[in-house]
This record gives structure tokens, C-alpha cells and sequence, in this order.
């Protein structure tokens, strides 16, 4: 189940880049003012980076099944709020909320393989949920430019809440079995073997009444919204863009599913949740909020700097001379935090292993790595063999992200050893690095047409970076204690998702450097057409090999990224063998 939670946040993650032109004129922006989408890009990047270590740390002391639920709430009310909104700011703070509950799915998940599975075992099922992670990113723009082909990019999101509702219900049945991933938590499921509780029927009710509610308060439809018994309940109390969270049917229906929270939380006697009791608030206290907070700024900013960036003029935004300081002071503020915190975000030492922190390292380069296959092999194929169609470009990635699940479930097989994991990883960047060399000597008509040799490179790349996911899990859920798996699966998140961002940024500012330097020295049509200027293919050539050549660049860079993961890989993950002792 944890599986398909993953599978759903992560496809999620990619299906706005099908959708984005349509929520742009949904919302009244045009799509020649792509700069004003930004937030909706960004906006989801926060939530998804900004506040996964503090998810992360709330799982480990709260217990999986708890954090799953949470995530799916989130993750479907950020849904709804999206399919219902008609503003920038509402879709914002829809996609927000699902980044929030999407990226927190992943170290959930991460943490429940290693309640289940000792460290030797966990190669398969850590590949499995790389895989439909990766799978996602497959998955997500098919499914949304079939979705907007045939209905409203709105009924993208409908759908996550039957999925949603669906898998939590087979939580709310089932998760009994799950583990916390806590040893103090199984000890305490253990000792209430046939013990019999009432199930929290009042929560759920209250729930239930709650959601109901915000749908329909949300959807508006104009037979409630325009009828003289129910008209007033859907009468904004406040104006501007937020109008339609402040209807009264909306703030009664968040505060019914508030109720439930608070029922559900404070719950004694024989009403228990299935994770063995109430909600444990002593623990909740070590999560540091305060840190967490602070981390969340420093994540922010880097974000902001790097995702609100043009990176066709600028490595970072314009922002960045405010954002920066700001920036450097939190992490000052959340530096000096984690050694006087009686109960650190990150506690000291717990990362202290050199896998451990090796891994975020690797994840660091890797992401750099990523993004220039991500972004600039359909830039390529767009620039080049379809200049006419955005999509048919995209489809030349599928070769490459067909690949990538693959390679996860197989590294995960080989990592049945842990002592693999360091070479699997340098192996599968490696394998992704050549690709990259390959790449960098693409002709114009490298894509495109029957079978060709780059097909069997985008092949190679992608199984190499599938291979290096599963490693680096391995690698870190053994090197840290049992009580900060969650912890270091979302750190692991956001390295990775950090190194995206720098990634793009950075190999593109050079990549740019090179083309105008290429041209400024292609002669202008005039002087290389002097009868027919308008049409002038020397000039066009000229134009298309200096793209080509930035591209080459690019990829030139994403080797070099690629290479520095592998040997970090080797470096940093040697001493994965070493295995941790529970903490009790």
C-alpha cells in the first residue's frame, strides 16, 4: 500500500507539466506570461522540500501508520482545493499542501521497509518503492495529456480523491500490521495482542461529515450555491482571491475535520488508533518543531533562489541579494538550535557515519545529474528532429524513464548484500556518466525516426541511474539508528531535490556562456544570404548547431556530476556493512 501511495505523490509530481498551460488560463494568466506561473512550480517544491525533515522526525517518533494518514489527508485536500480553485493563490496553496503530503509519502514509506525487513533483506522492497517512484515520472505526463485530451485538467485532481479515500481505507482495516518503525512501539503492539478496542467510529464520523462538506463547499455547485435555503452558506465572508475559503460551508467543514483531528489525537480508554494508542505527544515534543521550522526557512530560500530563477539569463533570482542573508542567518539560528536543543531536529551524531552523510552527498550529485536528463533531452529533441511539437519531444524522454524503474528494482536485488551497495551505486553512475560522453557528441539527427543508437544511450543512463537509487537507500537506513529512518529517508529527498535545483541552474549558466560565445561569431543572414535574408538555411544551421553545442555542454557537465557520485559512492558508502544496533 505504501507502494501506491508513492506511485500516486509522485506522479502527481509530474502531471502539472501537461496541465500547467491549462491552469494558467483557468486562473486568468496567459500563456505568454509563464513567469507568473512560477509559484505554482515553486510552490509545490516547498512544500515537498521545505517541510520533509520535519515529517520525517514526526515519523519516527509517532509511528508510520500516524504520518501516513496525515500525508493522505494532505495530500487529498491539496488535491481538492486545486480541482476547485479559480485563483493563482487558492491553486498555490493546493499544490502546496500535495507537495507537503506527497513528498512526506516517501520517507514514510522508506521508514515502514525498514520496520519490516532486517538490513540484509531490504535490497528488493527499497527497489520496489524506487521504482514506482521513478515510475511516476513516467506515468505522470501520459496520464495528464490523456486526462486533458479528453476531459478538464481539473478532473486530474477529482480522481486523487477516490484514490486517496481508497487507501485509506484499506489503512484505516489493515494497518494494524504495520509496524511503527519504533522498537518501543512493536514491544507495545506486541503486549496488546488480543486485546479488543473499538474502532474510533466518532473520529471517522466527524471526518467523514467534514470532507463531505468541504467538497461540496468547494465545488459550489449552482444548485446549493444559487438556491434561496442554501445560497447564504455559500456567501463569502471575505473578499479578493481567497473568496472561496472563507464561504461559511467551507470554515464549518475544515472545522469538522479539525474535530475529528482533536478526537482522534486526545482519544482514551477503548477507543485506539490501529498504531497501538493515542497519539504519543510527549514524543511529538522531540520532534523540535522550533528546528524543523527554522530548516523549513533555510530550504525556502534555497527553493526560491534557485526555482524562481530564468535559467536562460540568471543562475539565481533577482531575489537572491534578500533572500540570501535571510537564508544564511536561519541556517545560523538552526545551527546553533541543533547543539543547544534538549531534543535536536537532527540529533547530534546521528548522521555521524559516513555512509550516512555520504549518502546525502551522492543524492547531491546525482540530482545534478537528473535534471539534465529531465530537462535537456527533450530540449534537445525539440531544438532538433520536433520543432514543432512540444509533446512529441517529451515522448523522446520515455526511452529514458522506461529505464530508470527497471534499473531500481535491479539494484535493489543486488543490494541482498549490503556490501555491494557502494560499487551498485558507482556502477549505475558510471553507467549514466558514459551516456552523458555519448551524448555530448549528438548530431542534429541523433533523435528522432526509426531505432537509432541514441535510443540504446537513453537506455543505458536511465538503468544507471536506477541502479544508484536503491544503493543509497540501503546505504543510509543502515548506517543510521532504527529511530531516524523517516529521518533520513526525507533528508535523502531533499539532497537529491536540492541538487536539482543547483543543477539546472548552474549547468545551464554555462551552457548559456558557450552558445553566446558560438554566437557571436555566426555571420548575420544578410551577410550569409544576401538575396533571400528571411530564409536563409546557413543562418538557420548555424543557429541549430550553436544549440547543440550549449546542449553538448550540459551534458558534458552532467557526466562530470555523475562521475562525482560514483566516486563519492565509493568513498562514503564502504562502510554500509557496519551494522547499527537497534536503540531501544
Amino acid at each position: 500500500m505504501a507502494a501506491l501511495a508513492v506511485l500516486l505523490a509522485a506522479s502527481d509530481t509530474y502531471v502539472v507539466v501537461v496541465a500547467l498551460p491549462n491552469i494558467m488560463t483557468s486562473v486568468g494568466i496567459g500563456v505568454d506570461h509563464l513567469q507568473r506561473a512560477a509559484p505554482i512550480i515553486s510552490g509545490f517544491l516547498l512544500g515537498y522540500t521545505a517541510v520533509l525533515p520535519l515529517i520525517g522526525r514526526i515519523t519516527d517518533e509517532a509511528g508510520t501508520a500516524t504520518s501516513l494518514r496525515i500525508c493522505l489527508l494532505a495530500f487529498a485536500v491539496g488535491s481538492l482545493i486545486t480541482a476547485t480553485s479559480h485563483t493563482l493563490s487558492v491553486v498555490v496553496l493546493g499544490r502546496s499542501l500535495q507537495g507537503v503530503g506527497g513528498g512526506g509519502m516517501i520517507p514514510v514509506a522508506l521508514a515502514m521497509v525498514a520496520a519490516r525487513w532486517p538490513p540484509d533483506q531490504r535490497g528488493i522492497p527499497l527497489g520496489i518503492i524506487g521504482a514506482v517512484q521513478e515510475l511516476g515520472s513516467l506515468i505522470g505526463p501520459l496520464y495528464g495529456a490523456a486526462v486533458v485530451a479528453v476531459s478538464s485538467w481539473r478532473t486530474i485532481f477529482w480522481v486523487n480523491l477516490p484514490i486517496t479515500a481508497i487507501l485509506g481505507a484499506v489503512l484505516w482495516f489493515t494497518d494494524r500490521g504495520i509496524p511503527s518503525g519504533r522498537h518501543d512501539d512493536l514491544v507495545a503492539q506486541g503486549s496488546e495482542k488480543g486485546r479488543r478496542y473499538h474502532r474510533n467510529l466518532v473520529g471517522a464520523a466527524l471526518g467523514l461529515l467534514g470532507a463531505v462538506g468541504l467538497i461540496a463547499g468547494l465545488e459550489a455547485p449552482a444548485s446549493l450555491a444559487d438556491s434561496v435555503t442554501f445560497g447564504s452558506a455559500y456567501a463569502p465572508l471575505a473578499g479578493g482571491p481567497w473568496a472561496s475559503l472563507s464561504a461559511p460551508v467551507v470554515v464549518a467543514s475544515a472545522a469538522l475535520l479539525a474535530a475529528s483531528g482533536a478526537w482522534t489525537a486526545f482519544a482514551r480508554g477503548k477507543i485506539r488508533r490501529s498504531s497501538g494508542a493515542v497519539i504519543p505527544w510527549g514524543r511529538l515534543r522531540r520532534a523540535d518543531l522550533a528546528g524543523a521550522l527554522l530548516l523549513a526557512g533555510v530550504l525556502s530560500c534555497i527553493v526560491i533562489a534557485f526555482s524562481t530563477a530564468n535559467p536562460a539569463k540568471q543562475v539565481l533570482a533577482s531575489s537572491t541579494p534578500v533572500v540570501a542573508p535571510i537564508g544564511v542567518l536561519l541556517a545560523a539560528l538552526f545551527w546553533w538550535r541543533q547543539r543547544h536543543a534538549e531534543h535536536a531536529l537532527i540529533p547530534r551524531g546521528s548522521f555521524a557515519a559516513r555512509p550516512a552523510w555520504g549518502s546525502l552527498l551522492v543524492n547531491l550529485w546525482l540530482g545534478a545529474a537528473l535534471i539534465a536528463a529531465l530537462v535537456d533531452i527533450p530540449l534537445f529533441a525539440r531544438s532538433t528532429v520536433d520543432p514543432n511539437s512540444e509533446i512529441a519531444a517529451s515522448f523522446v524522454l520515455v526511452r529514458f524513464l522506461v529505464a530508470v524503474p527497471i534499473g531500481a528494482v535491479v539494484g535493489g536485488v543486488l543490494c541482498r548484500n549490503r556490501r555491494r551497495a557502494p560499487y551498485i551505486a558507482a556502477c549505475g553512475m558510471v553507467l549514466s556518466g558514459a551516456a552523458f560522453v555519448v551524448m555530448s557528441t549528438w548530431s542534429a539527427t541523433a533523435l528522432g525516426g526509426a531505432i537509432r543508437p541514441s535510443d540504446l544511450e537513453l537506455l543505458v543512463c536511465g538503468l544507471g541511474f536506477g541502479l544508484a537509487a536503491s544503493p543509497l537507500n540501503v546505504a543510509i537506513l543502515g548506517a543510521v539508528e532504527d529511530r531516524f529512518h523517516a529521518l533520513a529517508g526525507a533528508l535523502g529527498v531533499v539532497s537529491r531535490t536540492v541538487g536539482m535545483l543547483a543543477g539546472l541552474s548552474a549547468l545551464t549558466a554555462v551552457a548559456l556562456h558557450r552558445f553566446y560565445l558560438v554566437e557571436a561569431r555566426i555571420p548575420s543572414a544578410f551577410t550569409l544570404c544576401p538575396s533571400h535574408p528571411t530564409s536563409c538555411p546557413a543562418f538557420n544551421a548555424a543557429s541549430t548547431n550553436a544549440v547543440v553545442g550549449e546542449l553538448h555542454t550540459i551534458f558534458v557537465g552532467a557526466a562530470l556530476s555523475a562521475g562525482a557520485a560514483a566516486a563519492l559512492a565509493l568513498w562514503t558508502l564502504g562502510s554500509a556493512t557496519a551494522a547499527r544496533t537497534p536503540t531501544m
